[in-house]
Parts: structure tokens; sequence; C-alpha cells
């Protein structure tokens, strides 16, 4: 699974990553070239990350866009992805910095408990068949004091709806979470290199 705008490119989970991959970072807000869209999303995370230099698991990574902004941030990462040829180019793209990257389920990962101070997952939890079963998994990776960032959407107008709506997601945190905070970034045209009017959110919930 990796963190890409299934619904809005067309695409769905079940769509072969390692053929994608090639040209995953053509979207804006995957491959973040366009300056103004890149300072959007490093200012977004710096607000949603610990301000010390923190251990963040990067689930879905995709091609590591989201995790090279975390590691420019003083921060710790390590990434998972199913598709190994997007974990390559995550590699790649971190080469010589504080960054580890695994092919691996990112309902399930490979890693240890309590061994991150973040949870960071875009657009990967809508897809999953059990995003509750995910969430409490993700919570024993987390060290006391730690927090998910979670950045999620309902896309488009189908029926039944491509996504899910942030009261959702803030429901199935609340047993796992003291403070469950909701960020909209629909309006916010910069994230996204357009504007849209669909539903756009970050979650941030601090653990116990």
């Amino acid at each position: 699974m990796t963190n890409g705008e299934h619904a809005i490119t067309g695409t769905g989970p079940d769509v072969d990553w390692d053929a994608a991959a090639v040209s995953f970072d053509d979207e804006p807000d995957h491959g973040l070239r366009d300056p103004d869209v890149r300072q959007a999303w490093a200012s977004r995370l710096r607000s949603w990350l610990p301000g010390r230099p923190s251990d963040v698991l990067d689930l879905g990574c995709g091609t590591g866009s989201l995790s090279l902004l975390a590691a420019e941030q003083g921060h710790r990462v390590t990434g998972v992805d199913r598709s190994p040829a997007m974990v390559d180019l995550a590699r790649a793209k971190l080469a010589g910095r504080d960054a580890a990257f695994l092919v691996g389920d990112a309902a399930a990962p490979p890693v240890g408990e309590e061994r991150f101070d973040v949870v960071l997952v875009r657009h990967v939890l809508w897809a999953l068949p059990d995003p509750g079963r995910a969430l409490r998994h993700w919570r024993g990776l987390l060290r006391p004091g730690g927090r998910f960032v979670l950045v999620e959407g309902v896309w488009g107008t189908a029926v039944p709806a491509v996504g899910i709506p942030a009261d959702r997601l803030a429901a199935l945190l609340a047993p796992l979470a003291g403070d469950v905070r909701v960020e909209r970034l629909s309006g916010d045209a910069r994230l996204w290199g357009k504007g849209v009017d669909d539903e756009r959110y970050a979650v941030v919930a601090e653990v116990a």
C-alpha cells in the first residue's frame, strides 16, 4: 500500500504500485517538486511532528517525499511500503540521511513495538480492509507519549464514498489516544497544487 491519492488519480488499492512507481512523483503532492507545494507540506509537517529529533515511522511511504521532509527537519525516519520499486526510489531519494526503508505491509509493518515517537500515514487507512485493527496495531509501535499523524480524506462524489470521513477516523482513534485533533486541509490549495472541494484533513492524536 502506498500513500497515493488512489481515488483522485482514478486508480485503486489493487493498482500495480511497482509499475506506477516510475510516474508516481508526477502528481504535485506526491513528488513535491513544485517549491510552493513542497513548502506547504514542510510547514504542515513541522507543526504535526515533535519539535525535538524523533523516530518517525512512515507507513505506506511511497517514494519517500514526506520521509525526506521529516529527515530534513532533523527526525530519524523508517519507511515501509509494499512496493519494492517505491522503496528503491525512497532509498535513493534519502541516500545519506538518517533513514531506512523496508518492504512490507503498512497494516502490519516489520518493525518492533514501542520503537517510534510518531506513526505517519498518508492516504493509506481508507484502503485497508480493517482500519480500526491497523490503528490498534500501530498503537503498539508507539512509545509512551507518542503520536499518530494521519492524512486522509473522502474523494469525489462517488456513492458509496471513496475514503474515510474525519469523524469516523476520530472515533476509531478515541479509545487509543487521549487527545485527537482534526485539521482541515481542503482549503489549502498549495498542498495539492490546485483547488479542491472534497474532504481532506489530518488527524494528530497523542497517546498516553
